[in-house]
């Protein structure tokens, strides 16, 4: 396959740990290696050391703003709540509020549809049923 040589390099391994452990992003990385954040993602699957470098990275860097945020607790004038919507957006798998809805029919039974056949309905009824407003929400 041609195309451009990778400008891959094994001693970004410990680079990016490093910077991980500083609580630096995958962009900010990426930014510093004057690479995309895709090419880093690229360089993970081609490169089983730099995969288990980036995995690190990554974790150290969720380690270090959980840190900061014990510390900020316990620290006059730390704003919590942007700290938390800081580890919202960073951390979603681990730190984003999920809201589940559930529905369910009678008793907690199952929601019983009612299907209409529109070939059936008269044109009055079919003009009622176009003239009712949809709330998208």
């Amino acid at each position: 396959m041609a195309g451009r040589p990778s400008a891959y390099d094994p001693s970004y391994c410990d680079q990016i740990e490093e910077w991980g452990d500083q609580g630096k992003s995958v962009v900010w990385m990426a930014s510093q290696l004057r690479v995309t954040r895709d090419t880093l993602y690229e360089w993970a699957k081609v490169h089983p050391e730099f995969s288990d470098a980036f995995t690190q990275a990554r974790l150290n860097c969720q380690a270090w703003w959980e840190d900061q945020g014990q510390t900020g607790m316990v620290t006059p004038g730390f704003n919590a709540a942007v700290w938390s919507k800081n580890m919202g957006a960073r951390f979603k798998d681990d730190w984003s509020e999920k809201t589940m809805t559930e529905i369910s029919g009678p008793n907690g039974g199952p929601v019983s549809m009612v299907g209409i056949d529109a070939s059936k309905l008269t044109d009055e009824q079919l003009r009622a049923i176009a003239s009712i407003p949809i709330n998208a929400g």
